[in-house]
């Protein structure tokens, strides 16, 4: 069951992102991002506030560097559609459980990211839940 609303087009939308953002990481990369992006749609708090659907998330600017680039715009694989299926589905995964944040530092992960803090690293991006004080609501909806 969808834990966002979501459309064929919003599913090869977050799948291109996936891919786009994390498709040297693997499989569990990939869905790490889309449960950043899940997240954000849900959370509605910080940064994120407003953001309802997958191509107002996908879209946010200054969000994710992978949508200025042609890689981005390829046509969606059926493989990273069955990921972004996943992420809808609400099936969410440590360290991006709560995390509305990630990034792939040159260097170690910094201990806070727009001032929230470090969870932990997976492979070369660094993933960032915000504090209660933050955003509450990111703890509640899941």
């Amino acid at each position: 069951m969808a834990v966002v609303k979501a459309t064929d087009s919003d599913i090869a939308l977050l799948a291109r992102l996936l891919r786009a953002e994390a498709e040297g990481e693997g499989i569990q990369g990939m869905l790490l991002v889309g449960n950043v992006g899940i997240n954000r749609i849900r959370a509605n708090c910080s940064d994120f506030k407003g953001l309802r659907t997958v191509p107002q998330m996908v879209f946010q600017p200054h969000a994710f560097e992978a949508t200025i680039h042609g890689y981005f715009y390829q046509r969606a694989r059926e493989k990273e559609k069955r990921l972004a299926r996943r992420s809808i589905n609400g099936e969410s995964f440590w360290p991006a459980k709560y995390s509305l944040w990630y990034f792939k530092p040159p260097g170690d992960c910094p201990a806070t990211w727009y001032n929230q803090p470090l969870v932990a690293r997976y492979k070369n991006h660094c993933f960032y839940e915000p504090t209660a004080e933050t955003c509450q609501n990111v703890y509640n909806t899941f």
